[in-house]
């Protein structure tokens, strides 16, 4: 198999082809891509309806701050599917992440396909020149795929266009593990590209699992859930009479949670999507729970530290795991006064 070639700058940096911009008809779908890169394509097309869609609220947040900061008028849509949006747009744009998810691309192109009017134009703008995946996977759900002349302006090595005749099946990607912790019994999870540890149980969460402490009867916070592989081990252990909250940002693990744990027999949970850790009730959590994404220096971790104290009852009990217990110890003594660590299949699991 040919190695990829290494990307060009990322694409907030580069000019929008020419054949980009001459190709769009409105309404438009711009499919995921980073805030900067979204705001710099549609600061180069005319202003037409836009619809961009994100997964995350996080980068929806961001990316609808970049676009008033420049004054673009787009809807910001986040939602578990792409193919939730109505099947009525005239063009879209994907613009996929540089080594990002492979089935998560494979995911956003086969929904594509089903947003688009009949004779609609897909365009993917790739991050890699000579780019290998997208050529025969847009030829496989569109039928054809093209490259534009080399004489339509700018750098179209990476850009690629097909169109949308007829109908085809939806089809869905997924994955389904299952998972047993300790002497617990075992769980069957619903996982789709685009939500943390897809396809499997990420060894950080099996280890904040096997430290958790959670009592008969207990209300718990499963932070940043993912699919809610916490959660629902958490209430094998709360009982008939405990409660879980969930709480993602990702729109998508949000509606795989709902789904798990309806399919476990959680017997009385509900899940927020928000980035901000909204909607749980304050003073209220006897365990929180807490598995933060590495990124964003720690931001997100910070808040789930901060948001978990104000939602726990004075006796509660927060857990959160990590492989870099050095970026946390300071804000959890900041904000817990004192924090125990335990270490775990290689995680620091702080307990405060």
């Amino acid at each position: 198999m040919p190695k990829r070639k290494r990307p060009a700058p990322t694409l907030s940096k580069r000019d929008v082809p020419r054949f980009l911009i001459d190709k769009v008809r409105p309404p438009l779908a711009v499919v995921l891509g980073s805030p900067a890169e979204v705001v710099n394509l549609l600061s180069a097309l005319p202003r037409v309806p836009t619809t961009c869609y994100q997964m995350d609220l996080h980068q929806a947040d961001r990316l609808r701050e970049g676009l008033a900061q420049e004054g673009i008028a787009a809807d910001v849509v986040a939602a578990a599917d792409l193919w939730d949006l109505p099947a009525d747009f005239h063009s879209a744009v994907y613009l996929p992440a540089r080594g990002g998810e492979r089935e998560l691309k494979i995911d956003m192109v086969e929904q594509a396909y089903h947003i688009l009017r009949d004779r609609g134009t897909f365009l993917v703008w790739s991050p890699y020149q000579g780019e290998t995946l997208f050529p025969g996977l847009l030829k496989k759900v569109f039928g054809k795929t093209h490259t534009p002349p080399h004489d339509k302006g700018g750098d179209t090595t990476s850009l690629l266009w097909c169109t949308r005749e007829g109908e085809r099946p939806r089809r869905r990607h997924e994955v389904t593990f299952q998972v047993r912790v300790q002497e617990g019994p075992s769980c069957r999870f619903v996982s789709r590209p685009g939500t943390f540890s897809y396809g499997k149980f990420d060894n950080g969460a099996r280890a904040l699992c096997e430290v958790m402490e959670v009592e008969p009867g207990d209300r718990v916070l499963d932070l940043g859930c993912g699919v809610g592989t916490n959660g629902v081990f958490a209430s094998q252990k709360a009982g008939a009479n405990g409660y879980i909250a969930f709480v993602d940002s990702n729109v998508r693990a949000c509606a795989l949670t709902e789904l798990n744990a309806r399919n476990t027999g959680v017997p009385s949970f509900e899940v927020f999507a928000t980035s901000r850790v909204e909607g749980p009730q304050a003073d209220s959590f006897d365990v929180v729970l807490a598995n933060p994404p590495y990124f964003a220096q720690s931001a997100i971790a910070h808040l789930f530290i901060r948001r978990a104290k104000e939602l726990m009852t004075p006796q509660g009990r927060f857990y959160v795991v990590t492989r870099q217990p050095q970026e946390l110890a300071e804000v959890l003594t900041q904000v817990f006064g004192e924090a125990e660590v335990v270490e775990h299949r290689g995680y620091a699991v702080f307990c405060a």
